[in-house]
């Protein structure tokens, strides 16, 4: 699916976000089902407190730099979308892709009054901005609970698409904890209430006139598919934005994989709650507090983890320097493991698995995982800068077609298969022996050109 984020851009640079989609036609009419028989006095309420944001950056990048006897490119950068104002004060939240950075800031409320504002923080992981101006005693937003909604419940947006101030559209939440952007933070909710260009930070209102979310991103390939942060996202973030403007995040130095049940017996336990690690990152807090590949943290501070974005969240809410305990199953084994938080960088996000160039021509013949693989060369480990202790045979071509080897490459090392190292091909062989027709193989694989190790998982359906 197509997605893009929803700042209406201008100017010189045209339309640089886009899409769109009408309201979808509710199954009831409004009034039955216990809906409200009009989002009237809801918008009424909710209107005076919704601003039109407008930006203006200087330009940065010269896309003709480097071209001899180019012009300087001297044209603003213009944006335009939506906020809210949440303290009578005059602190107004929208997004952060509307205001990545420093430049002129005007938002107009609806009495038409017309002020400056300054940024006063923002949180690109998150896609949340603060703005502030000065005012005090105005109109607010109230901020809803959005773990509180259901998936069917009537919500609306509010905002300025297409320069169009304080357009209301109306729908229902389609879903929730929708990852689109980023992997660790994102938790969208998805609405049919049409998003167009220009409600991005805009708010997502429910029946009692409470913000529940910041509107967006909306789908560029279908109608009536639009996204937005939760508002309780917010809540976690706004006191850091206004006090230091920035977010300090917890920060442990691990890579994570959801359990299944085969991997859960993989990996000596009957549960698949929890986050199982299959990377740990050497010399940061993780690694330096004793945690291991195929642990699973199943507890922080005596609070259960029900998955890899329940730990991500919550080690990212304290503060780094905290020291934690983690409850942790390794090997069947429950133990506790205390480390003291590092702070996560925007760096810190592990990349996708992507392409990488060949390690060498491929073979004719794949082994039982589709698999030609042969023995690094040391003179391709020092060139590619292989940290000593990923030692693995290097795949030199994916002949198979099984679910699993899609996401591999020439040139990934093959690490482990089911928990059991492969430094060399004998071992690697052996190991394959020893699974039968059908059973799953595991590997952890180790992307040099990317530094990122990952799992996937592959069945043995025959002997080559």
């Amino acid at each position: 699916m197509g997605l893009v984020l929803v700042a209406f851009l201008a100017g010189s640079l045209g339309y640089l976000a886009g899409g769109g989609g009408r309201v979808a036609a509710p199954g009831a009419p409004l009034g039955l089902g216990g809906a409200p028989p009009s989002f009237a006095e809801v918008v009424e309420r909710v209107n005076p407190a919704v601003v039109h944001v407008d930006v203006i950056e200087d330009a940065r990048d010269n896309p003709h730099e480097g071209i001899l006897d180019a012009p300087a490119l001297d044209l603003p950068r213009r944006g335009e979308g939506s906020g809210f104002v949440i303290d009578p004060d005059g602190y107004i939240l929208t997004n952060h892709h509307l205001v990545p950075g420093p430049g002129r800031v005007r938002v107009r409320f609806a009495d038409k009054r017309e002020l400056p504002a300054r940024r006063v923080g923002s949180d690109p992981n998150t896609d949340l901005a603060l703005l502030k101006v000065e005012a005090r005693s105005l109109p607010i937003v109230r901020l809803g609970d959005s773990d509180r909604l259901r998936i069917g419940d009537w919500v609306c947006a509010i905002g300025n698409p297409l320069e169009f101030d304080h357009t209301v559209t109306v729908g229902v939440v389609s879903s929730k904890g929708r990852k689109i952007f980023n992997q660790s933070f994102d938790a969208y909710i998805q609405t049919d209430a049409a998003i167009n260009p220009g409600n991005s930070g805009g708010p997502l209102v429910n029946v009692e006139g409470e913000a529940v979310g910041v509107s967006a991103a909306v789908s560029s390939e279908a109608e009536g598919i639009g996204f937005a942060v939760p508002v309780n996202v917010a809540r976690s973030v706004l006191v850091q934005l206004r006090e230091q403007g920035r977010v300090r995040r917890g920060y442990l130095g691990i890579q994570l994989h959801e359990l299944d049940p085969d991997l859960a017996r993989i990996v000596g336990t009957a549960d698949t709650r929890g986050a199982l690690l299959v990377d740990v990152f050497e010399g940061e807090p993780a690694a330096v507090a004793g945690l291991r590949r195929w642990d699973v943290v199943t507890t922080v501070g005596g609070a259960p983890i029900e998955n890899g974005d329940a730990l991500v969240r919550t080690i990212s809410a304290l503060r780094p320097g905290s020291e934690v305990k983690l409850g942790v199953v390794r090997d069947g084994r429950a133990l506790t493991v205390s480390a003291r938080l590092g702070e996560r960088s925007p760096d810190d996000e592990a990349p996708e698995p992507g392409p990488s160039p060949a390690a060498a021509a491929p073979s004719k013949k794949g082994d039982a995982l589709g698999l030609s693989v042969a023995t690094l060369a040391a003179a391709t480990r020092a060139e590619l800068r292989v940290p000593r202790e990923r030692v693995g045979v290097v795949i030199r071509d994916v002949l198979g077609a099984d679910p699993g080897t899609d996401i591999l490459e020439e040139g990934d090392l093959v690490v482990e298969v089911n928990r059991t190292p492969t430094p060399d091909l004998a071992t690697y062989r052996k190991v394959l022996g020893a699974i039968a027709p059908g059973e799953a193989a595991w590997l952890y694989v180790y992307r040099p050109r990317q530094q990122t190790g990952f799992l996937t998982k592959i069945e043995v359906e025959k002997r080559p």
